[in-house]
């Protein structure tokens, strides 16, 4: 038997309740994972919400994408996992098999080797961020030097992920944040330019165009849609990319399209779903991050840590108004 939290219906994480559940085998292609820790995402704080891009087929349902733990059996047709060695979980759609829990059944393919060095927390906390902001600024935008990336919501975990990778590649990185007290924290993430705004955002395309000299802005990494990306349109640079991930705003944008023509720019409903799914973009996302784990360039940012019987009380958390950044992370005390 082993311990995880579930939700019975779409009631957010006030509903959530920590249950009993036998052991499962894994099936064909799929491993067991015994949790060490699991990581808090805005995705799944919405998809309790039911207001994600997907939604439970049943219920109960477990809740998280990102978790780190032991390998303690493997199914058939499973070739290249080690039994009693440490994984991590790659950003997939769970469905009700999510991380919130000691034990974890998940398909092989979503498996990568912990990184040389990290404990069970670090190793949960890495995945979901870095994984997310890469393929935007590094694949897609080609972030490089002479290239400038706009980072919505930039104190984020997926926002300050994409400043640190962009100030890798040598794009000029601009951050965006409704408060004076975290522009310290943007420049030191790899922010070159920090943008305050507001509900107003009266000036915004203006600011943009002068921190550019004129050049405009030639993506934009958007966890918060129609409130903001209509005030920011009018200083994109020709040929530009919206990278729309996230809801912030709670609703679905109305897409600017008279500015995209103007622009001849394109907007993307970006999901990292898709990429991992793509086995060649999955193994470039790892080798580059492990890479860069390896060379110092990024390290984990973990603001705080929980035991599993406070989930509920770590979901509060991140949903208050906060200073201090990185990821929440809950230790199930599996060993």
């Amino acid at each position: 038997m082993h311990k995880a939290w579930v939700i019975n219906s779409y009631n957010g994480f006030e509903g959530l309740s920590l249950e009993q559940f036998p052991d499962e085998e894994p099936g064909p292609g799929e491993v067991r994972l015994r949790v060490e820790a699991f990581a808090l995402n805005w995705g799944d704080m919405d998809l309790m919400e039911d207001r994600y891009s997907y939604s439970f087929s049943s219920f109960p349902a477990r809740i998280g994408m990102e978790a780190a733990g032991i390998v303690d059996a493997i199914g058939p047709e499973v070739a290249d996992i080690e039994v009693g060695e440490r994984y991590c979980t790659l950003p997939h759609f769970y469905d009700n098999r999510g991380a919130s829990g000691e034990s974890l059944i998940v398909k092989a393919r979503y498996l990568t080797k912990a990184p040389a060095g990290l404990s069970a927390v670090e190793s949960a906390s890495i995945w979901m961020q870095y994984l997310t902001a890469y393929y935007p600024v590094v694949e897609l935008a080609k972030g490089q030097p002479g290239r400038v990336i706009l980072v919505t919501a930039a104190t984020s975990t997926a926002g300050a992920a994409a400043l640190e990778i962009g100030r890798l590649c040598g794009a000029t990185m601009i951050g965006t944040t409704r408060f004076e007290y975290n522009r310290s924290y943007l420049e030191e993430a790899g922010a070159d330019h920090v943008v305050l705004t507001d509900a107003s955002n009266e000036g915004l395309v203006e600011q943009l165009k002068t921190l550019t000299n004129g050049h405009g802005i030639d993506a934009a990494y958007d966890a918060i849609g129609g409130g903001l990306m209509n005030h920011y349109v009018g200083a994109l640079a020709k040929d530009a990319r919206i990278f729309f991930y996230g809801m912030l705003d709670s609703e679905f944008p109305q897409i600017p399209y008279a500015a995209l023509f103007q622009s001849n720019a394109l907007f993307q409903a970006y999901s990292v779903f898709n990429y991992v799914e793509d086995d060649e973009m999955c193994a470039k996302g790892i080798e580059w991050l492990n890479n860069a784990l390896a060379a110092g360039d990024l390290s984990p940012n973990v603001d705080r840590v929980y035991p599993m019987e406070e989930y509920v009380e770590a979901c509060r958390y991140m949903r208050e108004p906060r200073r201090a950044h990185g990821k929440v992370v809950i230790e199930t005390g599996i060993r």
